[in-house]
């Protein structure tokens, strides 16, 4: 095993059980028959060659260490997708009272927007992964957002490579209009969020009537 493959063991470790652990959050909303504040959740190690450019940006040394690790608190990353601007807060309420991460920094880029339109709310956390040769705390960032606004970031990151971050004038003109667009969209849908939330719960009783082996099939599941 190579040293890049030792230093990110632990980050796609991490990467594993924190997104077993979020997943699990609205498995228990869904068990109380809550609606829950998570649509699914998502998770990556950072590849190399993104972490070679970071270190480039950053004047760090591109190789395996305690700096890189510190100055690049993203290596580990995971995204908590909601479906709506309040459940953001819901989240990260949530993701405060855990005793299993530590809370290191919060960045909120929804009420703050950055200049491109892109928003999202960050927390970098610490998380400690068990290995055979002790415990390790290493940092992850968690982002949490509605839909819309993945969908916005999903565009503009990979324009951002297409064009290196330096956007034509009309390119940077109509993203910043299509986060405006998109946020109005989150909002709109928060204004008649008890009416979608009672449409899902209705489709989603009816489809397991209308198919007795998927109600038997959770009941299993559920031990009923």
């Amino acid at each position: 095993m190579g040293q890049w493959d030792r230093f990110l063991e632990p980050y796609k470790q991490a990467v594993s059980e924190l997104k077993v652990k979020l997943k699990g959050m609205r498995a228990q909303f869904e068990r109380d028959n809550t609606n829950s504040p998570i649509e699914f959740v998502t998770g990556r190690v950072k590849p190399l060659a993104s972490i070679y450019d970071k270190s480039l940006e950053k004047g760090i040394l591109f190789e395996p260490s305690d700096t890189l690790a510190q100055e690049i608190p993203d290596i580990a990353g995971l995204r908590m997708m909601c479906q709506f601007v309040d459940d953001i807060e819901t989240v990260v309420v949530l993701l405060r009272a855990r005793n299993d991460i530590r809370i290191v920094e919060e960045r909120d880029y929804i009420s703050h927007k950055k200049q491109s339109g892109y928003r999202s709310y960050h927390m970098i956390i610490e998380y400690p992964v068990q290995t055979i040769h002790g415990e390790i705390n290493i940092l992850a960032e968690i982002q949490i957002r509605t839909l819309a606004m993945n969908f916005w970031a999903s565009i503009e990151h990979s324009l951002n490579y297409k064009y290196k971050g330096i956007f034509p004038e009309e390119i940077k003109k109509r993203l910043q209009y299509a986060a405006e667009a998109a946020f109005r969209l989150d909002e709109e849908m928060s204004l008649i969020r008890g009416e979608i939330q009672e449409a899902q719960k209705y489709f989603s009783e009816n489809k397991e009537l209308s198919h007795p082996n998927l109600l038997e099939s959770k009941n299993e599941r559920e031990g009923t």
